[in-house]
Order: C-alpha cells, then sequence, then structure tokens
C-alpha cells in the first residue's frame, strides 16, 4: 500500500529561455552569483514540504556544471543545512556516487550528519553517468566494466562500515586498514567514528537498465530500488518488477510485487490533463536537451538526439513530448483526482509498494514547483493517508 511521498530535486538556479526553440545547452554558461540561487531555492522548496507533510527530499550529487541544471555538489552537506531549517521532514541521497569519494569519507560524511540531524537521513548510491564529473575525479565511467567493479566494492566497504562494530576489508582497490603500526601493534581492524544512529543503515539505489547482476547485488546487500524519476524514465516498469521480486526469492525473501522499491514520475496537476500538458511541455523539452545527448532519454533516434543540439531543428524532430510520456505511464499528468486514480490502480498491481517519488522537469520554475507539491500533498496524498 503506497504510504510515503517525496520529491527529488536536482537544484538549479533559475533558467531562461526554455524548450526547443530556446538557448542550446552549450551556450548556458552562469555566473557564480547566479549558479548559487539553487541552494536557496532548494531550501524553499524543503520549506514547503515540510509544512505539507511529505516524507522525503531527495537530493542528487553532480559536479561542474555551469550549464546550472544540476549544482548539488554535496549532498550530507546540504542536507544538514536544509534540517536546521525545518522540523520533520528526512533527506534522501539519490544518489550519491562513491566512485567520485573516498568511500570512507562518504561514509563518516552520512553518519556524522545522520547523528546531529537525529536520523534524518536516508543513505543512496549509485554508479553515476557524466563522464566530465567520474572521470575527472579519477574513477572510470567510460569503462563501465570497471566502473561497476570499483563501485560494488565501495559500497560493500561502506556497508561493513555503518553496520559492524569494528571492521576490516581487503580487496582489489582497497586494504582497510593498511598493515601498519600503530600503538606499538599492526592493525587488524578499524572503526568507523561516528557510525549511524540505526543500524544496519537503509540505503537506495537506482535500477536503470534491470541487468540481473546489479539486481543481485542489490538483493545480496539489502539495497532498495528505485524506478524512474530524476534523469531516469519515470514509471513502473512490469518487467522490472516482477524480476525483482524474482530476484529476492533466489537470494531467501518472498515479498509482495512491489516490495522494497520506490517508483518515480514526473508531475504536473492542473484543472485539466490539457493544461496540465501545456504546462509541463517546455521544461520537459528543457530536459531532454539537457538529457538527451547524455543517452538518458529513452527511445531517440540519433538524428533526434542530434537535433535537440539546434534550435531550429529539434521542433520539427518528431522528439516524443510529455503527452506520449504520460500515456506510457511516466508522467503523472492530470487533475487531482486523475493522478490518484492512476495511482490507486498501480497500488492494486503492486500491493508490496509502499513509496513514491515525484519530480518536476529540470527548469521548472521554483515556485511552480512548490505550487505542483502543494497541490498534490492537498488534493491526492489525502486519499492515501486516510486509507493507511
Amino acid at each position: 500500500m503506497i504510504k510515503k511521498f517525496g520529491s527529488i530535486f536536482a537544484g538549479y538556479p533559475a533558467i531562461e529561455d526554455v524548450g526547443f526553440a530556446g538557448k542550446p545547452v552549450h551556450e548556458r554558461f552562469y555566473s557564480n552569483e547566479h549558479l548559487v540561487t539553487a541552494f536557496d531555492d532548494t531550501l524553499a522548496i524543503a520549506k514547503a514540504m515540510d509544512r505539507a507533510g511529505y516524507d522525503v527530499f531527495w537530493l542528487a550529487e553532480h559536479h561542474f556544471q555551469r550549464e546550472g541544471y544540476e549544482v548539488i555538489n554535496n549532498i550530507p552537506l546540504l542536507s544538514l543545512h536544509l534540517a536546521h531549517h525545518t522540523d520533520h521532514l528526512k533527506f534522501g541521497a539519490a544518489f550519491s556516487i562513491p566512485p567520485m569519494w573516498h568511500p570512507l569519507r562518504l561514509a563518516e560524511d552520512f553518519a556524522t550528519v545522520d547523528v546531529l540531524t537525529g536520523g534524518r537521513v536516508i543513505f543512496g548510491v549509485g554508479r553515476g553517468y557524466h563522464t566530465r564529473e567520474v572521470e575527472t575525479f579519477g574513477a572510470p565511467l567510460l569503462d563501465g566494466d570497471a566502473n561497476r567493479e570499483l563501485f560494488e566494492e565501495q559500497v560493500e566497504l561502506m556497508l561493513k562500515a555503518f553496520n559492524e562494530r569494528s571492521f576490516s576489508h581487503h580487496g582489489k582497490h582497497y586494504d582497510v586498514p593498511p598493515e601498519v603500526r600503530y600503538r606499538g601493534e599492526t592493525m587488524e581492524e578499524i572503526t568507523l567514528v561516528p557510525r549511524p544512529l540505526s543500524t544496519p543503515v537503509e540505503c537506495w539505489q537506482p535500477i536503470v537498465s534491470g541487468g540481473q547482476r546489479g539486481l543481485d547485488f542489490m538483493a545480496r546487500h539489502g539495497i532498495k530500488g528505485l524506478i524512474g524519476g530524476g534523469a531516469a524514465p519515470g514509471g513502473a516498469s512490469e518487467r522490472i518488477m516482477h524480476q525483482w521480486r524474482d530476484t529476492l526469492a533466489s537470494h531467501g525473501r518472498e515479498t509482495e510485487l512491489g516490495e522494497d522499491l520506490m517508483v518515480g514520475f514526473y508531475l504536473s496537476i492542473a484543472d485539466s490533463r490539457e493544461e496540465a500538458i501545456r504546462k509541463a511541455q517546455p521544461f520537459y523539452e528543457e530536459h531532454v536537451k539537457m538529457f538527451g545527448p547524455l543517452n538518458m532519454v529513452a527511445g531517440l533516434s540519433q538524428e533526434q538526439i542530434e537535433a535537440t543540439k539546434d534550435p531550429s531543428l529539434a521542433p520539427r524532430a518528431g522528439i516524443p513530448g510529455v503527452e506520449q510520456l504520460a500515456a506510457e505511464g511516466a508522467y503523472l499528468v492530470g487533475t487531482p483526482r486523475e493522478i490518484g486514480d492512476e495511482l490507486e490502480e498501480m497500488q492494486e498491481r503492486y500491493p508490496g509498494l509502499e513509496s513514491i517519488n515525484l519530480s518536476l522537469a529540470i527548469s521548472t520554475p521554483v515556485q511552480q514547483v512548490i505550487e505542483q507539491l502543494d497541490r498534490f500533498a492537498a488534493e491526492v496524498i489525502p486519499r492515501f493517508r486516510s486509507a493507511r
């Protein structure tokens, strides 16, 4: 039964001249003074979500984006700031990227913020998808196998550090502790200080392609999965829902369909379906301009991807819009009643599903983000909270 609601935000300042006919991505180069306004906007959304009774505000880690689309570079640090200005809202990492960290430094930062906020942070990890970011930090991304190998060892190391009173780890990339003398003895184990308040630590990871190796890794370590939302295609995947349940069963856990999963949707709510589509379309077009060349928009031909870079070509390239994505189940579009009906139908299909995550397309003005989340909280969420 659906009972938890959150929203994901990558963090961006005001972005002008949006849509296929607007300014190309490669021509955007904002000043530092403008880029840092994203933090005030993030705080405004967090306060609104806290007032409205949402459960989790998910944040995404990114680096070096002078174009302005994703400027949050340290989720634990920002989460601590947001927690100081809110009362109940939790803050989740969707996602911290271990290949851009030493894993024990990331573990320390998360644990510290968990203690300082009284347990109001949720851990989440991803492998990354921007070569400019991951490769700049000296980690592999172009070599997908090397990236996955590094990521898996890092996650195993962090979970040991979180969940064990003391630990050791000796793998391909990390030797913890090193074989050195300390206070007259050779170290054999080490302890994370501080450790999180509650263990085992709840951990989330995106499910994108649904490869069996990745699902087995998650199941083996008790990691929960997010399908869709943010940069990934929105909506539930019937194939992955069943594959995930089967994977958990193969690891000894019998679950209901949808259990230990969260489904992300793009959101546009209005007095009519037509108005909702119209309001969302230019910002979704900006989303496609950003993510299409990164191969993060499903179903685009190479010609369409190239067209997103040219304002004279993109509007005529036949790129699917909000209406088609809504028909495919990726966008929650329409009136509060229509959106609530769609979620109730999904709840019936996936009785183990508890968490829904909402996102608005990158470049949506912050005031519109708040208005959308406020209306969803006031007119959709009560249907599920009262049922619970």
